[in-house]
């Protein structure tokens, strides 16, 4: 047989057998190699906190089962990118290297490397796109320049030409008639000790089939009330997708036709106001991947310039204190105890703890966007930092920085009567609702009937929202007075 039939799949973070076009051209050609290669030094290595690496070995060992129901196996292999995959060339006879892109910019510098070494040395390299609907390099303002405003980018990109079904699985791969030898996945150390713990806790299932039993629960009921619900941390009605999609278990064309197949809608211009809402969500994926392509300097750097004069805050022992979840603030601790068991924070939290964070304490984001990637499990480089320089006011379409989250207002709001307080904060489980979210106005016999003793059972608060406020204020009044005409 031809040494040009043997491709080697380089599996980079695309867990899946569905829609994965790197996969199904491979199978074309003939045999295929499935090979994972772990770079300790690599940013992938570099950036994924505990959670996120527990997770990727399960998405690991669940592929590999998926490709041997196929009659193949994942080539599994530890050191740098290029050694690993000369390797497994000279093992294989291989002839081509087909991948699946990423778009962070260590992973484009990466994968342009491997495809100038190895197209230099001879070999063919094929690369695909499948993580986002649409690639960065497409929309670009009638100035010619990035969009830096979600809207206008979100209308331009459902213009584009990509309603094309995602492709099926393939039903058999072919496997060469000797394979090289693979490392045990364990030899990784990505599992951690806790990790049966905040699985369970958090109710993952990591995995394409976990991944699509996600997306049909939440097309069973729970699409039609996303809209009007999405921000309810008390109410389970968000898709619990992300991490799904941050590892390639799933692919978010295989979302958007799994919605329009649902709602019998021939594109998303048809849905209704509660799914394109959350069709919209999965366009600021899209559009947060576009800013840190087009935008590279977004990783550390604040994209509204003038944000470079301001005057961060450096307290430690503040910082331990909200990671703590000791700020005295129910909605921020409950979301922080959350995060803690589970690796992930719903949105809405999210956005209160960011501001909490940057504007309450006046800690840089970038401490916090640091915090949030080592603790969730679906951390991602692009929406982590949309994220949080959206909140802190610093980077695209974002909040007016005078936007403050009051913590209390938002628990109020989002949390009228506790419960996710109480799920996440036991110790103030007796609390009536109308002090669950400021439990320091609450009448001494009160809190003594509750259970609640201040500073003891449960913190007091480490700064009086209005007089942080103030102070955030006065910081930034003072960027825009610094601003250049």
């Amino acid at each position: 047989m031809s040494r040009r039939t043997v491709t080697i799949l380089w599996v980079r973070r695309d867990f899946r057998l569905s829609d994965n076009p790197a996969l199904i051209a491979a199978v074309e050609e003939g045999i295929v190699i499935p090979l994972f290669i772990w770079d300790d030094s690599s940013s992938m290595a570099q950036d994924s906190g505990a959670r996120s690496k527990s997770w990727l070995h399960h998405s690991l060992e669940h592929f590999s089962l998926s490709l041997g129901k196929l009659g193949s196996r994942l080539l599994v292999r530890r050191g740098t990118y290029m050694r690993v995959l000369r390797e497994v060339i000279l093992e294989t006879g291989a002839q081509s290297v087909y991948w699946n892109r990423l778009l962070e910019p260590e992973e484009i510098a990466l994968g342009g490397h491997v495809r100038e070494t190895l197209e230099d040395a001879g070999f063919e390299c094929k690369v695909f796109d499948s993580h986002y609907l649409v690639t960065p390099w497409q929309h670009f303002t009638k100035q010619g320049e990035p969009y830096k405003v979600f809207t206008p980018f979100w209308k331009a990109a459902l213009q584009a030409d990509f309603y094309y079904p995602p492709l099926a699985a393939p039903q058999k791969i072919k496997s060469p008639a000797f394979w090289p030898k693979s490392a045990p996945l364990k030899d990784l150390q990505l599992e951690q000790p806790d990790d049966a713990d905040w699985i369970v806790e958090g109710g993952w299932n990591p995995g394409e089939t976990g991944a699509f039993s996600n997306l049909s629960s939440f097309l069973d009921g729970q699409v039609q009330r996303y809209k009007q619900k999405r921000n309810r941390p008390d109410l389970d009605l968000t898709s619990m997708l992300s991490p799904h999609l941050h590892f390639g278990e799933i692919t978010p064309r295989s979302v958007l036709f799994s919605l329009l197949h649902t709602m019998e809608a021939g594109h998303p211009a048809e849905f209704d106001e509660e799914t394109g809402t959350f069709v919209a969500q999965l366009g600021w994926r899209e559009f947060a991947s576009y800013l840190l392509y087009h935008f590279p300097h977004t990783r550390t750097e604040p994209l509204r310039s003038e944000f470079q004069a301001m005057e961060w805050v450096n307290d430690p022992d503040a910082f331990d204190l909200v990671r703590m979840a000791n700020t005295g603030y129910p909605i921020v601790d409950a979301g922080i105890r959350q995060l803690n068991a589970t690796g992930w924070m719903h949105n809405r939290v999210r956005m209160i703890v960011a501001s909490f964070l940057t504007k309450d304490l006046m800690i840089h984001w970038r401490e916090g966007a640091a915090w949030f990637m080592e603790k969730l499990v679906d951390a991602d480089c692009a929406n982590n930092i949309l994220g949080w320089q959206w909140t802190a006011g610093c980077g695209a379409d974002a909040a007016p920085y005078f936007r403050i989250f009051n913590p209390v207002r938002q628990g109020e709001s989002y949390d009228p009567d506790g419960i996710y307080v109480k799920r996440w904060l036991p110790e103030l489980k007796d609390l009536p609702s109308n002090y669950i979210h400021h439990p320091w106005d609450a009448p001494d016999d009160l809190l003594k009937k509750a259970g609640v003793v201040l500073g003891s059972t449960y913190p007091e608060r480490i700064i009086d929202h209005n007089e942080a406020r103030i102070r955030a204020l006065a910081a930034y009044d003072q960027i825009r007075i610094s601003k250049p005409a």
